[in-house]
């Protein structure tokens, strides 16, 4: 590929060196972006931009430097914001906010779950890690991200998350119309991964772990998603709980970065 995706303004986010923050908290849907701007200091907001799926801002939150950025849904548009914001800023620590599906029972609509490490049930991850590798999550990101939870008295569970390519099929929904092979059902699928401590279901954070893990620009990555699906219950997708567990999630995002800029005090 010719160098002009990695030199200045970058092909796909818009962003060029000095643009982002060093805390850069990646949301796939660009509303989420948007709401988590709305919490910046008043008047802070110092750089926007939009292109395709990616909605960035950066500004200040309680006098901290932070940037939003939405990638979309996926690995694929996940993989281009971590390459490209890296390309704009020395040593980025990314946290993920996002939403998720919980598969252990105990795990509620509302809750947080913190991932400690991803499991990969997508291909983007094979291309620098061996297919399948379960890779962790920045150690000091993780425990800020329960520390902010802590904070804010949201309950919490930190544990294994699985990240698939596939909202449907991938995660084990079988919709009508649509027939899964059979060991994609749920009911072949979910019990090799409750076996596995797997906690929850989402697309993205196994790219993102897998990123940082083998990258030599010194990244470093958390994730947490808020519970909008209990899948064996077979309870979700509630518009007035989604709201509520949506805004919990990205507070503790944000509360996450104070607690990493304490830390360097």
């Amino acid at each position: 590929m010719s160098s002009e995706f990695f030199t200045g303004r970058q092909y796909h986010i818009g962003a060029s060196p000095g643009d982002l923050a060093p805390y850069i908290l990646l949301c796939g849907d660009p509303a989420r972006a948007e709401r988590t701007s709305q919490l910046f200091d008043k008047g802070s907001i110092r750089f926007s931009g939009k292109n395709r799926e990616f909605v960035t801002f950066t500004g200040k939150f309680e006098g901290v430097e932070a940037t939003v950025m939405s990638t979309g849904i996926g690995v694929g548009p996940t993989e281009i914001a971590v390459i490209e914001a890296s390309q704009c800023i020395e040593r980025p620590t990314f946290i993920r906010i996002g939403t998720c599906g919980a598969i252990t029972s105990g795990i509620h609509i509302g809750d947080l779950v913190i991932s400690q490490r991803a499991l990969p049930r997508e291909n983007a991850s094979s291309f620098y890690l061996p297919g399948g590798a379960i890779v962790d999550g920045t150690p000091e990101i993780v425990s800020a991200l329960e520390k902010a939870a802590k904070n804010l008295d949201y309950p919490y569970h930190t544990g294994t998350t699985c990240s698939t390519s596939s909202f449907y099929g991938g995660q084990g929904r079988d919709v009508p119309g649509f027939p899964l092979r059979e060991n994609a059902r749920s009911k072949n699928l979910f019990p090799k991964l409750l076996e596995r401590g797997v906690l929850n279901f989402e697309m993205e954070t196994s790219l993102l772990y897998t990123l940082a893990a083998t990258s030599t620009r010194g990244i470093r990555a958390g994730a947490v998603c808020a519970v909008v699906a209990e899948r064996q219950a077979k309870r979700g997708f509630d518009p007035g709980l989604l709201a509520e567990a949506e805004q919990r999630c990205i507070e503790t995002g944000l509360e996450a970065v104070l607690v990493l800029d304490a830390r360097k005090r």
